[in-house]
């Protein structure tokens, strides 16, 4: 921050632009390279980070962005908050924080879910009354001194401590009635320690990060939200706080901070556009810097700069200055829309990446602080890009919208869930606990290199369709010979479960380096909506009767739902994302449709981010949940009842949901449940869910095996819940990324624990 108008982003992406990061990690987890050369990987990539966004004209440059796996995981490390499971492993530092991340034999990992309403997870810490909070490690101090080498003033940035507690679950064994929220005090101590080592080292300015007041907090919490900034604002040594919060609107809190002794706020004004119609009442800013989130750090569409401009005028007399920055980190886009080389070049004209975005920042902090004529060329150039996105043909088609219009109500409904049970019972005869899996198997290296060979032209598609078929085939063998009852073909052909989609549907651009970390080392490539959704012609249906063709067992058609399409792409901004979702649900109920026509009585409709769009204030929930369940029910209600529809949602917290997961009306649900125990289905029961459920009983997202013993145990605390008839067996979520000799032993002991239990 400066004492002038100036410009900066709230975070940056860190995986690598060439996902240099993910590849050092799995280098060092398979023991091909030491800490020494993973850190140094991580040390050129943080000086890139700071260089460019020095030398690009930020005024201010996020510091302590970087992290080997999740930045919560960062908070609990740095403030000593390791759970006792984990540090009595013996291990050093680093693998202690990876046996965390990932688990080892003997100890499963922490909880992994959304942050917030992003596709991004983070690790959920373990606090307890005896949680002893202290600073237990020192890198956003090491960090600053390490850009400082290379010339460049950073600005640490944390989890707030607020975030940082409401986030957190209560460890195991803690009273009923104990909040991690209860050891604010304790842990503040150790915020303070850490702002005096920062003040001391030469840091000017350190953000905080309380994305969870977006959210609906009680008074309790934003009273502790009052007391722990007056506290930390109070201290006499310690750098300036700017205190950021996004992915909506601050609502109270933003007054609880307005009034607190903290220097700067950052408010979103992109996801919390209201906002800017209440800053000028808001009591204590004029003393203040906002730092107005004005460039999207969530999607890739270009900023309309002249609309910018126009908000950050009116704020002019909120505050004392105005800073212009993203509306959240950009940890969410990719890095460079540059690396795009096989994108349609109109559509690559409308996008902008993180670089792109950091541009935009710097255009409108120099906009406000010399006038409109000091950036002429660049308000020129991005109004441009602006209207040729809204005139353009491609962004319409007028037999989608047509066929939008005509939906009628029956479009959304099925029959009685007892005759359709009694009707797929059957079709399919079905023992008690059947086994299944949720869709993919591990993707070999021979798989990836035949896909991008097709892609290279370097083999024909009829040779390519020859290898899938071939791997098609063993993973059904392998499925028949470890006895499970339904089984799926593996999706060797799918990079991604939705860009795989993308690709075959009319309105998406598929990117070519456009990664995000979604956690740890995994990336994703989201695929870009632009235009409105129509299926040109099958997708899976080839793949799904061939392998249903090899098999006596019945196998699942696998697809993935509307919702999760959208909140796994960069979506359109010009309409409603329920209308958006509903083309999409058209799309998918076509191909619906002529998987049943072929003979698959088990189709699979994944809906895994229901819970993550989720509006983060209750009072949108309603709205929202409405369109979901819909376009839902609208992609899945056409098939006849002894046809089974199959659903699947992981790594949430569902409560919220709950209510809607059961309007869902899918046949059977599978859910994440090995890391949280079995704890869902309690929120299940208590709304009187009465169809199938799967609750996953090995976690895929750790390379541990678990034994037959451990399954029976999870098994046995899900039948006090769900009776045996409507009790499915399965893993958490798809195997892909996971290797086959673990992937095997973990299926066959899965089936062994149903058997016993059978």
């Amino acid at each position: 921050m400066t004492s002038k108008i100036g410009s900066t982003v709230l975070g940056y992406p860190r995986i690598g632009p060439n996902r240099e990061l993910k590849r050092a990690l799995e280098r060092y987890w398979s023991s091909r390279i030491g800490e020494a050369e993973l850190r140094a990987v991580a040390r050129e990539l943080r000086a890139q980070t700071w260089r460019s966004l020095w030398d690009v004209g930020l005024d201010s440059v996020p510091g302590n962005t970087f992290s080997f796996y999740d930045q919560v995981l960062d908070t609990a490390v740095t403030f000593g908050a390791i759970s006792p499971r984990f540090a009595k492993l013996g291990l050093g530092p680093l693998d202690t924080y990876f046996a965390m991340a990932r688990g080892v034999a003997a100890e499963p990992p922490l909880e992994m879910t959304k942050w917030f309403d992003t596709n991004y997870h983070y690790l959920v810490p373990e606090i307890g009354p005896g949680t002893r909070f202290s600073l237990a490690d020192r890198t956003p101090v090491e960090q600053y001194r390490e850009a400082v080498e290379l010339g460049v003033t950073t600005r640490p940035v944390l989890v707030g401590p607020l975030t940082f507690l409401l986030l957190a679950k209560s460890a195991d064994g803690a009273p009923q009635s104990f909040r991690p929220l209860d050891r604010l005090d304790a842990l503040l101590d150790a915020y303070a320690e850490l702002l005096g080592e920062l003040h001391r080292a030469g840091v000017e300015w350190v953000q905080l990060d309380e994305p969870a007041f977006a959210a609906d907090r009680s008074p309790a919490e934003l009273a502790a939200l009052r007391a722990a900034y007056q506290r930390l604002g109070d201290l006499v040594e310690r750098p300036k706080l700017l205190v950021a919060g996004y992915f909506g609107d601050l609502g109270e809190a933003l007054e609880v901070l307005a009034s607190s002794p903290v220097e700067a706020i950052g408010v979103d004004l992109v996801a919390g556009k209201s906002t800017v119609d209440v800053l000028s009442s808001v009591r204590g800013l004029s003393g203040k810097i906002l730092v107005a989130g004005l460039v999207d750090g969530r999607n890739v569409w270009r900023t309309d700069l002249d609309k910018a401009l126009a908000t950050a005028a009116t704020l002019l007399g909120s505050a004392n200055e105005v800073a212009v920055g993203t509306s959240c980190s950009l940890l969410h886009v990719p890095y460079d829309v540059e690396a795009e080389t096989g994108i349609d070049p109109q559509v690559k004209s409308w996008l902008a990446y993180a670089a792109q975005k950091v541009r935009e920042v710097v255009v409108l902090g120099r906009a406000l602080r010399e006038g409109r004529d000091a950036v002429a060329d660049e308000l020129a150039e991005a109004r441009a890009a602006i209207a040729d996105r809204a005139a353009a043909d491609r962004v319409r088609n007028n037999r989608v919208r047509a066929r939008l219009q005509a939906l009628r109500p029956e479009y959304t409904q099925r029959g009685e869930y007892d005759a359709r049970r009694a009707a797929q019972q059957k079709e399919l005869n079905l023992p008690p606990l059947p086994t299944t899996t949720i869709g993919s198997f591990p993707q070999t290296t021979d798989v990836r290199k035949a896909r991008a060979a097709v892609r290279a032209g370097r083999i024909d598609q009829a040779t390519y369709r020859r290898r899938m078929q071939d791997e098609i085939e063993r993973v059904i063998r392998l499925q028949e010979g470890l006895g499970l009852d339904v089984l799926v073909h593996g999706e060797p052909e799918r990079n991604d479960m939705v860009q795989y989609f993308a690709e075959h549907l009319d309105g998406f651009a598929s990117t070519d380096n456009a990664w995000v970390q979604s956690y740890g080392s995994r990336c994703v490539r989201p695929p870009i909506l632009y235009g409105d959704v129509s299926r040109p012609a099958p997708i899976t249906v080839e793949w799904a009767s061939y392998a249903q063709r090899l098999t006596e067992k019945p196998v699942k058609g696998m697809l993935t739902g509307p919702v999760t399409i959208l909140a796994w792409s960069f979506v359109r901004d010009d309409q409603p994302l329920g209308d958006t979702a509903k083309q999409v649900a058209l799309a998918i109920r076509d191909e619906v449709a002529d998987l049943e026509a072929v003979g698959i009585r088990v189709i699979q409709v994944d809906e895994p981010a229901l819970r993550e769009l989720l509006p983060l204030r209750r009072a949108e929930h309603e709205a929202y949940l409405d369109w979901a369940v819909t376009s839902f029910r609208l992609a899945t209600c056409g098939v006849a009842d002894s046809t089974q529809i199959h659903t699947h949602l992981c790594y949430s917290e569902f409560g919220d949901v709950i209510n809607a997961i059961v309007a869902l009306g899918a046949d059977v649900t599978s859910i994440e449940a090995a890391r949280s125990r079995m704890e869902v289905l309690d929120d299940l029961n208590a709304v009187g869910f009465g169809h199938g459920v799967g609750p996953g009983v090995y976690d895929i997202h750790s390379p541990r095996v678990p034994d037959t013993a451990e399954v029976v145990d999870l098994l046995r605390a899900a039948l006090a819940a769900v009776p045996a008839e409507r009790l499915w067996v399965n893993p958490d979520c798809g195997l892909k990324t996971r290797g086959y000799a673990e992937v095997e032993a973990a299926l066959k002991n899965l089936v062994a624990a149903a058997a016993e239990l059978r």
